[in-house]
């Protein structure tokens, strides 16, 4: 029975995931459609995957992300990331996030997004510690095709255009976009997502 409160934990949680699709992809219209979302293999495997990465089982961990690509065609998460709650991938293809990557709560990306490094030619002069991966903030929006690149920071609330190659900090509130770069603050401030709602009402 001791295991009865993990059990509900991680159901409340694939609940949680489903209802974050339905919520961001006006094509869905039922639950099983939401559990046929092409990027929550990936997620979920993730999950099983980074406590084992952290746990020095990195090729176990490698071996369950390398599934997770397969079975969401091309979604690769490195089990070193840590994902915060409420991420939503449209449609999954090709988007890369890095080892050191930290993406935080309600975050959607699109496809073919990078949270990546900006090369190992640069990365192997780094002191013992620091960072390669960017941290995406609270709420973020990255449209298709865009790059994060390096250490960086983008803030909460954040909406990064398609296609835009960031490699530096972005402040909280900002929208950018390529070619015209930052703007700040953003004309109005975003509505809580629904996720943020639902998390606070089961709190």
């Amino acid at each position: 029975m001791s295991d009865v409160p993990g059990v509900r934990r991680t159901w409340r949680r694939l609940r949680a995931d489903l209802r974050v699709v339905m919520e961001r992809d006006p094509s869905v219209r039922s639950v099983t459609e939401a559990c046929l979302a092409s990027y929550l293999p990936a997620l979920w495997l993730h999950r099983l995957a980074h406590p084992l990465y952290q746990h020095n089982h990195r090729v176990l961990a490698r071996i369950l992300s390398l599934l997770g690509r397969i079975l969401s065609g091309g979604c690769d998460i490195h089990p070193g990331a840590r994902i915060g709650s409420g991420l939503f991938i449209d449609h999954a293809a090709a988007v890369v996030i890095g080892e050191e990557a930290v993406i935080g709560a309600d975050v959607t990306l699109f496809h073919q997004v990078t949270l990546g490094a900006v090369g190992w030619w640069r990365d192997s002069r780094r002191l013992p510690g620091e960072r390669r991966h960017p941290t995406v903030g609270d709420g973020v929006v990255i449209g298709t095709g865009a790059s994060v690149l390096g250490p960086v920071h983008i803030g909460d609330r954040s909406l990064v255009g398609a296609h835009c190659v960031i490699t530096c900090d972005i402040p909280a509130g900002s929208r950018v976009s390529s070619p015209a770069g930052v703007v700040r603050p953003r004309s109005a401030p975003r509505p809580p997502l629904p996720t943020e709602t639902h998390r606070k009402e089961s709190a």
